[in-house]
């Protein structure tokens, strides 16, 4: 399968209509050498409304904090693939948050994508993102590791979500070390200096 035919087929995929109650939009954005493929979980209420990934206030911090770039750079399909473990908004849960995402869809697409994208290093955002990928390691311990995925390089961050306060006030080295030297291979695999 090519690398089109598999984003035309993620793209046309309606597979949890019935379960979500709602119709699927499933987000993905990029191109099969983009230099960087992100992972996080699921696209969020905004993301599904705009049809554009985190544009939010995850997308806020993640962007304009912890990678420090513009809409431009990270827009740019040269740079950024990005995807997610459920390529659709999953819907609110009873007690306001999202749903988890589907892991079937993960499942059906995920490996695919990260075999067919050309790629030169993987950002994992978000403790489901980085558990389906890395099974048998401590979301902690992947933080602050450097990690390797289909022989490259790959860098696992926390969800940049505003309702994660409380993992960021436990591991406050996370953004007073460990970010810097993420956004320095960003940056570096973007050419920017």
């Amino acid at each position: 399968m090519t690398f089109e035919e598999l984003k035309n087929d993620i793209l046309a995929c309606r597979d949890c209509r019935e379960k979500f109650g709602f119709e699927p939009i499933p987000i993905v954005r990029g191109t099969a050498n983009s230099k960087i493929l992100q992972i996080s979980q699921a696209p969020s209420k905004t993301v599904h409304l705009t049809k554009k990934p985190f544009n939010d206030l995850s997308g806020n911090r993640l962007k304009f904090e912890w990678y420090q770039i513009t809409d431009d750079i990270f827009y740019n399909e040269e740079n950024f693939y990005i995807t997610a473990l459920a390529h659709c908004f999953p819907g609110k849960s009873a007690n306001g948050g999202d749903r988890s995402p589907p892991i079937a869809c993960a499942k059906k697409w995920l490996h695919r994508e990260i075999e067919v994208v050309d790629n030169e290093i993987f950002v994992i955002i978000g403790q489901k993102a980085a558990k389906f990928i890395f099974p048998d390691d401590r979301f902690e311990d992947l933080i602050f590791k450097d990690n390797i995925l289909n022989g490259k390089p790959a860098f696992v961050m926390p969800h940049p979500s505003p309702l994660n306060i409380k993992w960021f006030k436990d591991h406050p080295e996370f953004e007073a070390g460990r970010v810097i030297t993420i956004r320095e291979k960003i940056w570096s695999v973007l050419g920017i200096h």
